[in-house]
């Protein structure tokens, strides 16, 4: 039988304690067996000095999930064109892994905004949806050809959390203490290559 393995996409920028909760939820908790994580690549179009290099990033992920054997970091997505869709990706995960049964991990801001995303048809009538809540509203979803695959759609009552990279990034920037909202390993890692100090956050 092939594995279930459920695909958690971020620039992950940095990894913090709310992505491992999720990510480790969704593997203990779901009927998922493997949790990868999808780290997204520095997009050329949208030049942003806040994203670490691919390379930082990965390794990030790499030592915070070191130990979850059911969380696995990959970076697929680093030689694809750019910019990317998620729906290529996982027409080459497809490729590369025919013993793995893919499954989409996403919060319910980004279910609400699905009908936007490239061919999301296709990933509807392929890949099941596995979605944790955000304390946002639930999101109103417009589009028919959702609302007729629900059963594709699947809700996990994971931990609310509302931890940002965005506010990580600004906290550091400000000399704040966030060493909480990090793994250790991770925190330390940033602090050795003195990432995101700069006020330009």
């Amino acid at each position: 039988m092939n594995k279930k393995v459920g695909l958690f996409f971020g620039t992950f920028n940095p990894i913090h304690i709310g992505h491992l909760i999720i990510a480790n939820h969704m593997a203990e908790f779901s009927n998922l067996d493997e949790i990868w994580l999808i780290v997204t690549p520095h997009n050329p179009h949208k030049k942003k000095n806040t994203l670490l290099d691919d390379v930082h990033r990965l390794a990030m992920v790499r030592i915070a999930i070191e130990e979850y054997p059911k969380l696995k970091a990959s970076n697929i997505e680093f030689d694809l064109p750019q910019p990317n869709y998620t729906v290529n990706t996982l027409i080459v995960l497809e490729e590369k892994y025919p013993d793995k049964d893919f499954c989409l991990i996403m919060g319910e801001d980004n279910l609400k905004n699905l009908h936007k995303w490239k061919n999301f048809e296709v990933i509807l009538e392929n890949y099941p949806i596995y979605v944790y809540p955000r304390i946002s509203k639930k999101p109103e979803i417009s589009s028919e050809l959702i609302l007729e695959k629900k059963h594709a759609i699947t809700s996990v009552n994971a931990p609310i959390l509302e931890l940002s990279s965005t506010f990580i990034r600004k906290s550091i920037a400000q000399n704040k203490n966030i060493k909480p909202m990090l793994s250790k390993n991770v925190w330390e890692y940033l602090d050795e290559m003195n990432f995101y100090k700069k006020s330009n956050v």
